[in-house]
């Protein structure tokens, strides 16, 4: 059975940056509380390696970002890497907090690339996943930004401007995006396109479709991770016979192993090194 690894996969510079803001900021505040709104990264192991720190996660989702700062009185807050709103910042900065802000600056381009846009007049296409921490903080920018999912919500909205442009969520599929452009661009001929897929995410997703041979896929990441989720969306497109997404090796049924004669390994942008490693040291050990 041969065995190949992806790369790139696994950690990319935006959550290796956010991970060394927390950590430094423990030093940097050693006798303090420090609070994450939300999961600096969407893995769990990340945030257990935090709170192995004493960085308290706080992530509900039942409760809203603005709801977890009334909780904190004391301490620092870490802003995630996706990104958050002027109202949440400001309220943490009235309540005397400290702050940390390790939002991703490829997240942060796309908010600078919108705001231009708002200014002159545009309203905005955003294609992003509904209720995700990036997408939130994108949309509380103004009412003038439009979440789009799916190609029915293109066709449910009614803007009087002829001025329009659209933009994305750093983690989206790039195959997803192609094709909601041209769809949307029949409705908006004018619509002007600014595609802010990240490098890393697009990267990531060119490796696994570009893949040939494959039999067996396996994703390594946690299921809230988006980009780990269009990781194995596009190697079911692909057409790969078998994709599967895994927190770590334990999860890992040897049956899927038979009759297998080439297994890839790819992984989220938020998914340690060290999972991906684990990962494929299990399947050597399963070979022959």
């Amino acid at each position: 059975m041969e065995i190949r690894k992806l790369v790139p996969s696994g950690y990319c510079k935006g959550v290796i940056s956010a991970i060394s803001l927390a950590e430094k900021a423990r030093k940097d505040y050693p006798d303090e509380k420090i609070y994450v709104l939300g999961m600096l990264v969407h893995n769990e192991y990340v945030s257990k390696e935090l709170s192995e720190l004493g960085i308290i996660t706080l992530d509900d989702t039942n409760t809203s970002k603005e709801e977890l700062v009334d909780t904190i009185n004391d301490g620092v807050v870490i802003f995630t890497a996706h990104g958050i709103s002027k109202k949440i910042k400001q309220k943490v900065i009235d309540k005397g907090l400290k702050y940390v802000d390790a939002s991703c600056v490829d997240v942060l381009k796309t908010q600078d690339i919108i705001r231009n846009y708002l200014k002159d007049g545009y309203d905005v296409l955003y294609f992003g996943k509904k209720n995700h921490p990036e997408a939130e903080a994108v949309l509380s920018i103004d009412e003038n930004i439009h979440l789009i999912t799916n190609k029915n919500d293109i066709d449910d909205l009614n803007i009087n401007n002829d001025k329009i442009a659209m933009t994305n969520q750093t983690t989206m599929s790039y195959l997803e995006l192609s094709d909601l452009i041209e769809y949307a661009k029949n409705k908006y001929p004018s619509l002007i396109v600014e595609k802010e897929i990240c490098n890393a995410t697009s990267s990531r997703q060119m490796a696994v479709y570009n893949l040939e041979d494959c039999d067996l896929l396996y994703v390594v990441g946690d299921p809230r991770s988006n980009n780990t989720n269009k990781l194995a969306e596009i190697g079911r497109l692909k057409g790969i016979k078998k994709v599967l997404l895994i927190q770590n090796y334990k999860d890992i049924n040897t049956d899927d192993l038979k009759d297998i004669n080439k297994v890839c390994v790819t992984a989220g942008a938020s998914t340690p090194p060290k999972l991906i490693d684990e990962v494929i040291s299990f399947i050597s050990s399963q070979n022959g």
